[in-house]
């Protein structure tokens, strides 16, 4: 009778190292997924900053052009 209780208890006690095992690995398998998402993520965002510097070099000097056009045309004509 002493056995039996023991069995299970071991029985169990197996279970959940088991359980805990495969815990574990799901865990690690999430975390890869996670940095690998976080650095595409962070990848993504610096091809983004280098565009907007580009525009910026483009846009910045031809919104000026006009706005200094039309100063002029105000202040010529007006």
């Amino acid at each position: 009778m002493a056995d039996d209780p023991q069995r299970e208890h071991l029985d169990l006690l197996r279970e959940i190292r088991d359980t805990l095992k495969l815990q574990r690995a799901l865990i690690e398998e999430q975390l890869a997924r996670s940095r690998a998402s976080v650095e595409e993520s962070i990848g993504l965002q610096k091809t983004a900053l280098q565009r907007q510097r580009q525009v910026m070099l483009i846009a910045v000097p031809g919104i000026v052009a006009c706005l200094l056009a039309i100063g002029y045309l105000i202040w010529r004509y007006f």
